[in-house]
């Protein structure tokens, strides 16, 4: 949750998009003390992205499905345990 921190702090808006059920993506960001802005499945990436211009989107996963949903709707992806590294919040190119 650091990470999500960080990147919050260099301007990034922060979100889930999961498979999960809406409420507990919800607590899991409450009960780390983040709020976020926005919450969905991660099928309505789409969705988000016309709902929050931006430079550049990603999304960060660990699935293979999490990466084809990030790509379909134009987002860079991430794997979850690239994304310790955080070159992507200084605006570096991440290799998939």
């Amino acid at each position: 949750m650091e990470m999500v921190r960080k990147a919050r702090a260099q301007g990034c808006i922060i979100g889930s998009s999961s498979d999960r059920p809406l409420p507990v993506q919800q607590a899991i960001w409450d009960k780390h003390g983040i709020e976020v802005s926005f919450i969905s499945a991660k099928q309505n990436l789409p969705e988000v992205k016309s709902r929050f211009p931006a430079d550049v989107y990603y999304h960060i996963g660990d699935t293979e499905l999490d990466r084809q949903f990030a790509l379909a709707a134009g987002f860079q992806f991430v794997w979850m345990y690239d994304g310790n590294t955080e070159p992507w919040i200084n605006g570096e190119t991440i290799q998939d």
